[in-house]
């Protein structure tokens, strides 16, 4: 008996022809995902609430630039799903997926659809800008990037008014992300947020598993982490007088 188009693709509900359960985020992309979303919800309060709490918004910045030079690196080794190959498509594949974008019986992608591959790289870099920017930021009463002291006054500023201004476009990305969830989930009844917690994904064929090794991932997150601390940290201390 043919599933109803109405009804909400669970693992109790898969999709018309969907009888495997295959394995599509491995666990480093997953745990990236959901830290990186605690992180930026933590960055976005704090940074609004201001005061004794921008403590907790400069190491959470700190936090987000690892996770996402990390996410770069992942996106090379990682695992197939995970790797930028596999998802970021030319313009081609980006315009015939969003001409289909409301058709219910359009073509499925196992990871990320090639305009959904793009709003990642998007995402990525605006984050990169916001991470990096703060570095260098000020608020002219009490907070300070650790880097601050090591640029003039004058470009300090400029980069604050960047990191100020690349907020609005970091917020209106992941309201587009958010929605585009919920419309995916709503609309097309293909719910995404379910194979970013397990994993796994119902598809018409088996596929073999091609996640990337969690070992590997938790060098690499900590070589990240260990690099840059030393770097912002030790290699360009605060002067003396800051």
């Amino acid at each position: 008996m043919a599933t109803p188009r109405n009804v909400l693709q669970t693992p109790e509900n898969p999709p018309p022809g969907a009888h495997h359960r295959v394995l599509v985020w491995d666990l480093p992309t997953r745990l990236f995902h959901w830290v990186l979303v605690g992180l930026v919800a933590l960055a976005v309060v704090t940074g609004k609430v201001g005061g004794i709490y921008m403590t907790y918004h400069l190491w959470g910045g700190f936090a987000i630039l690892v996770l996402v030079l990390f996410r770069v690196l992942w996106g090379l080794v990682g695992g197939r799903h995970a790797r930028f190959r596999d998802f970021v498509k030319g313009p081609r594949a980006v315009m015939a997926d969003a001409t289909n974008l409301f058709r219910r019986d359009a073509q499925r992608h196992l990871g990320h659809n090639p305009l959904g591959g793009w709003s990642i790289l998007a995402l990525l870099l605006v984050l990169l800008i916001q991470a990096g920017t703060g570095l260098f930021a000020n608020d002219d009463i009490l907070t300070e990037g650790p880097l601050a002291v090591q640029v003039s006054k004058t470009a300090s500023d400029a980069l604050t008014r960047v990191h100020r201004l690349n907020q609005q476009a970091l917020l209106a990305l992941v309201a587009i992300h958010v929605a585009a969830v919920f419309f995916y989930l709503a609309v097309k009844r293909d719910n995404l947020i379910m194979p970013m917690i397990t994993g796994r994904k119902h598809w018409p064929e088996r596929i073999a598993p091609a996640g990337g090794h969690p070992l590997l991932a938790l060098v690499l997150l900590l070589v990240v982490a260990v690099m840059l601390y030393l770097l912002v940290f030790y290699l360009f201390p605060p002067s003396p007088s800051g």
